[in-house]
This record gives C-alpha cells, structure tokens and sequence, in this order.
C-alpha cells in the first residue's frame, strides 16, 4: 500500500517516514505544496496523511481539492488540539485526525484501520448497498447510483442518506442525524446539517432524484420516492 505524506517539516516527515516504512509501507513525500493535487493524481497513493498548516494553502483547502477527485482515506496530523479543528477536519472530508505528538504506533493502526475499511472485505466481496426503489448507496466506495447515474458523496453525506435510506419512508428527526454524526451537538453550530443536507440533496438532483429529500419543519427529513401533490 502507498501512502502519500504531506507534511512541511522535513524532520517531522522524516520520522513519520521512517516509522511507517518499518511496516511494510511506500511512502511518497510532498514536494511541490503548490501543486498537491497535481501530485497525487500522479502518485495515485491509497491514503494521505494530511498536515494543516501547510505552505500556499492549508490542508482544510487541499482535502476539498482532493474530495472533488477520490474517496481515498484521509488521516489529519495536526499540531491543533481544539474540537473545532477537529470538526472542521471532518467537516471537509477527512476520515480521522491525530494531534501531535503522537504515537507512531498509534499512527499506523490508525492507517491500517482506515485501509482495511477503504480496501478490504466489503470492497471485495460482500459488499454493503443501501437501497430505496431505485436509488442505491454503496457506504465503503461512497457512491450513490440510479440508473446510469452515479455521484460521489462525502462522508458526511454518505452517513445522512445511510440513515434517510434505513428510515425510508420515515421520518428522521435532527437529533438522530446528530447523534449518528458528531456524538456531541455541542461542537455542531445550527447549520451545519442543513448545509450537509442541502449538499447531498443538490447531489441527488444532478442525477435527476429530484424533491425526493423532503423538510419537514420543526420535526426532521425524510426520503420519499412518490412526491404528494
């Protein structure tokens, strides 16, 4: 498995290098902080260790650049301990975050942990679909298929039409979706799953599932096929 270290500290990823390499793994290094996109896209790497502060742009901006192109596994290292970083991080599209110092054993179970969900079992044979009519969701490659169509979903995303799929045709209150999200509604601000959902729901109308989320004020949302006129 290839691993892709983006990190600005040389002597950090020198070490970071080293530790991982012990078990098994090629590491590619960034070079070019400029062009991260353009690298990885060349390297084509089976997960990223994402810095935050980074040269140019930060790594919140780079894991956007890199969501509109793969569902590879991201893992944050980060010297930011706040909560908010760490939502934020997730927020963007990353799988998982480890605040500096760290462990490099803890590093690596981390990395295995995220490749054995990305490539393992599920990817190969039994494989998990979530389906409503003709609207399928497959969580380990976060795609969502009708028809011909096909859309790449965000974690985030996926988790809210997982739930929407396994409720349907219920309604699903707010707090459920953030309980299954983000644990603590205390980290989350009041838009946040109105944007999520705004975004999966913009996502489903590209592929011609159109009114299909429906808003129910002051009690949740729900995935209906047949929309009542």
């Amino acid at each position: 498995m290839k691993i892709f270290l983006i990190e600005d500290d040389t002597a950090l990823a020198k070490v970071v290098k080293d530790a991982i390499q012990k078990y098994g793994f090629e590491v590619e290094q960034a070079q070019d902080f400029a062009k991260l996109t353009e690298e990885i896209q060349r390297i084509q790497p089976d997960l990223v260790l994402m810095d935050i502060n980074l040269p140019y742009f930060d790594g919140f901006y780079w894991t956007r650049q890199l969501r509109l192109l793969s569902n590879l596994p991201i893992i944050f290292l980060s010297a930011r301990d706040h909560p908010m970083d760490q939502v934020m991080a997730m927020e963007y599209g990353g799988d998982d975050y480890l605040v500096k110092p760290f462990d490099n054993e803890v590093l690596v179970a981390k990395i295995k942990s995220q490749l054995r969900r990305a490539y393992g079992e599920y990817s190969v044979a039994g494989e998990r679909i979530f389906s409503f009519h003709e609207l399928q969701y497959f969580p380990e490659r976060l795609e969502v298929h009708f028809g011909d169509q096909k859309e790449y979903l965000t974690k985030k995303e996926g988790e809210l039409l997982e739930l929407l799929i396994e409720h349907a045709p219920r309604i699903v209150k707010r707090e459920t979706f953030l309980m299954k999200l983000w644990d603590d509604e205390r980290f989350v601000d009041d838009n946040t799953l109105s944007v999520n959902m705004g975004r999966l729901r913009k996502k489903l109308e590209d592929m011609g599932l159109v009114d299909k989320i429906q808003t129910l004020r002051g009690q949740g949302y729900q995935l209906v096929w047949e929309v009542e006129k």
